[in-house]
């Protein structure tokens, strides 16, 4: 009996010792939870090097330049002014700066901007589309809000090219109402140009010369192309086909708004800007320029040549750089000339091409 009650003692004793222990035991600790994903990173932002802007601002610096020659010519001087003026641009170049140009006037475009980027937020996805454009440029056209972009370039520089053609107008009816008797301004614009060799020579000199870019305009430019807003553009809507001119630009504008334009993308964009169909216009231009000069004697036959072969080929570069793929040309010389010499020497530029 006495050790039955030991053993039923030494049973409570350690049921209670195990009840302290447990009391003081430490709990397990919870499971810690995994931390959250981190989100995704940000697109990269938009982003246009400073070399587009400065081709930019070649074509916006020289046509606001050259849309400054009015008619009504007071001296023979003041033609030749106009003349050198008109003249002063590489037809490389100013090619190039309007397909600049327009780049960035497509990315004032939130409809083009907001669409291109909404491929961007996957890096895979935005890659496969940077690849393509660099690829094939036609396919920036095809990307959401185009047809916006195109209608803001083919707004504002229309409206270049029309300014040149209302120009062209005024000079070229001018180089026939100096002709007439009543005109006091007759007597010196008959009169032949004493040193036509050396006019001649330095237009062919300013046609050749390297364009600088304007600073103040680059900058303007620049800014406006990386923020989307500045210029104070507007617009509808041109649907395809596009030219290729107008293709390079949103191509470079696509790019961009990606966050592939900048200047690791240089080479990219700088190729872009290159497109045959403009330059070959303009060096046409400068090839009848150099003609109509060779054939002018009097001085309203120059204002003739500045009228045609600076205003008006201007104009028409401009406007057939953005007319839609397959529509009519119109012809550099669709016009006949004053002077007779100077029609033969147009007929014969177009004949032989550029050298």
């Amino acid at each position: 009996m006495y050790q039955a009650s030991m053993r039923r003692g030494l049973t409570v004793a350690a049921i209670a010792a195990l009840a302290v222990l447990s009391a003081c035991a430490t709990p397990e600790p919870e499971p810690t939870p995994a931390p959250p994903a981190p989100p995704p990173a940000p697109p990269p932002a938009v982003s246009l090097n400073q070399d587009v802007a400065q081709a930019a601002s070649i074509y916006v610096a020289f046509m606001r330049e050259a849309g400054s020659i009015q008619a009504g010519f007071p001296t023979a001087e003041s033609i030749q002014a106009a003349l050198r003026k008109g003249a002063a641009y590489e037809p490389a170049q100013l090619s190039r700066g309007l397909i600049a140009y327009g780049s960035i006037l497509a990315l004032q475009s939130p409809d083009f901007v907001n669409g291109v980027r909404s491929f961007a937020a996957d890096p895979d996805q935005r890659r496969t589309v940077i690849n393509r454009i660099i690829a094939d440029p036609a396919y920036a056209a095809t990307l959401p809000g185009a047809e916006a972009a195109a209608g803001l370039i083919a707004t504002t520089i229309g409206a270049d090219s029309a300014a040149m053609r209302v120009i062209a107008d005024a000079v070229e009816g001018d180089a026939y109402t100096i002709q007439e008797r009543n005109d006091p301004r007759r007597r010196w614009a008959t009169t032949h140009i004493t040193n036509r060799d050396s006019r001649l020579e330095g237009v062919k000199t300013l046609s050749a010369a390297r364009m600088l870019p304007s600073a103040d305009e680059s900058a303007r430019l620049f800014a406006a192309a990386n923020s989307g807003s500045g210029l104070n553009t507007s617009g509808g809507r041109l649907p395809p086909p596009f030219t290729p001119a107008m293709v390079n630009s949103l191509a470079i504008a696509a790019l961009a708004a990606l966050g592939a334009g900048g200047d690791e993308y240089r080479a990219n964009t700088e190729a872009l800007t290159v497109e045959s169909n403009s330059e070959f216009c303009l060096n046409m231009s400068k090839l009848m320029l150099f003609q109509c000069l060779a054939a002018s004697r009097p001085s309203y036959e120059d204002m003739f040549c500045v009228g045609r072969h600076v205003a008006r080929d201007l104009s028409q570069c401009t406007a057939q750089a953005l007319a839609p793929a397959g529509s009519p040309q119109v012809s550099l010389a669709a016009a006949p000339p004053i002077a007779a010499d100077a029609a033969v020497a147009s007929q014969n530029a177009v004949q032989s091409g550029p050298n």
